[in-house]
């Protein structure tokens, strides 16, 4: 397992980020966390260490600057997030030793929503998506028009947020499921839940990660976890 941690310099912005890449990679997947939180997120960091352990790679970098995170507004605007997501794929297309592995996006809270609008505006570059307690309705207005492969995982007990998750599930195109955690509330604290939405992420980015299933596999239906 080789591990770096260093800043991403984009146009007119640095960001810090920690790569974990296992040696004959499978993939690349990239974090887009949710407000508030960082690339030192718990939740995130323990999830890529079990992608890790499978054979992928994973990136973690911090979507804003610490100045940027105290406008709170910024946390909220999908646009800006991401746009500043898009900037990322693009920069691992321009590093020799990263183009080639296919990338998979893992997006939490308001991340999902970033996530999923990044896979629409590079659907030759972004192979799968999972979202974590994500926010997927906030990228409504696009989501008939992915046919990327999208896991949403959802906790049972967020019951607001199922709902969002269950309307964003029916617009979506392509292969797709729909994962609730029994008994597990937004942050996936119960005992077990993270290591099932882990389980979970590892499993859609093992399938669909290596090769594109994106032509040849159409929607699945909706399949809860209870």
């Amino acid at each position: 397992m080789k591990r770096m941690e260093f800043t991403i310099d984009l146009d007119d912005v640095h960001l810090e980020a920690r790569l974990d890449r296992p040696e004959s990679a499978k993939g690349l997947v990239v974090f887009a966390h949710g407000s508030g939180s960082s690339r030192l997120s718990p939740r995130n960091l323990a999830v890529a260490q079990v992608l890790n352990v499978a054979g992928l790679g994973t990136l973690l970098f911090d979507l804003m600057t610490m100045d940027e995170a105290k406008d709170r507004a910024l946390t909220f605007d999908i646009d800006f997030l991401s746009e500043r997501l898009v900037q990322v794929i693009d920069w691992l297309q321009d590093q020799p030793d990263l183009r080639e592995l296919p990338i998979g996006l893992f997006g939490a809270s308001t991340g999902a929503a970033a996530a999923l609008t990044a896979a629409y505006e590079r659907p030759e570059q972004v192979r799968a998506v999972v979202s974590r307690g994500g926010r997927p309705d906030l990228a409504l207005h696009l989501l008939d028009q992915i046919r990327i492969p999208t896991l949403l995982i959802v906790g049972g007990h967020d019951f607001q947020v199922v709902d969002f998750n269950r309307k964003a599930f029916h617009k979506l195109q392509g292969a797709k499921d729909l994962a609730i955690v029994p008994k597990a509330t937004h942050l996936f604290e119960e005992p077990g839940a993270l290591e099932e939405v882990a389980d979970l992420a590892r499993d859609w980015f093992v399938r669909f990660l290596p090769r594109y299933f994106l032509r040849c596999e159409g929607p699945r239906e909706e399949q809860p976890r209870t």
